[in-house]
């Protein structure tokens, strides 16, 4: 899951935690858990994160660091408007599903908006600069209808697709309305 973190380490401790946390839910997860997952000591662990909601929110960080990573790589890529935007939806969207499918699911994503709100706002404010960017180059090159210009539009899509996150009662569901929204938007925006 954290395939980009620098510190092996911590790279264990975050993706022992995240399948504790998906097996057990974040309230029934012990640091013992988390450290056998990790192949570590429960002592070890405290030498990185003095707590679980250090742990959540770390994951918080590298979560939103890596779907900022992929929705950029993306939106370069070349494709008609629908073609890239998709690209991009599917990019922020990968791996929610699997969260979704845990019966912990919701109580992650609950933990997460609870402990980690700073960091979610800033994801979040992060993705739709990255998208809003993205939408003004097209607009540069008259290949989008934006009425409400590339900044609004940007936080249409990203207020859509945390909605989905947050009110999706199963993967298929999240699943079919990512795709339903990929869709709409790609076709509303392009000027044909």
């Amino acid at each position: 899951m954290l395939e980009k973190l620098d510190d092996p380490k911590q790279a264990a401790i975050l993706n022992s935690a995240f399948m504790a946390f998906a097996t057990y839910g974040f309230k029934k997860t012990s640091m013992d858990d988390i450290a056998k997952g990790a192949g570590m000591s429960r002592p070890a662990v405290y030498l990185h994160y003095k707590n679980k909601q250090d742990i959540v929110r770390s994951l918080t960080q590298a979560y939103y660091s890596k779907k900022a990573d992929a929705v950029a790589q993306a939106l370069q890529m070349s494709g008609s408007v629908p073609e890239v935007l998709n690209r991009a939806i599917q990019a922020q969207s990968d791996g929610m599903a699997e969260i979704l499918s845990s019966p912990h699911g919701v109580e992650m994503l609950d933990a997460t908006k609870s402990m980690a709100t700073d960091i979610v706002e800033q994801g979040e404010a992060t993705l739709t600069k990255l998208y809003s960017d993205w939408l003004s180059q097209e607009n540069g090159k008259r290949r989008v209808n934006l009425p409400d210009g590339p900044e609004e539009t940007a936080r249409t899509i990203t207020a859509t697709l945390k909605g989905i996150k947050l009110t999706a009662t199963n993967a298929a569901e999240y699943t079919q309305r990512i795709a339903q929204l990929s869709a709409l938007f790609g076709a509303g925006i392009e000027i044909r």
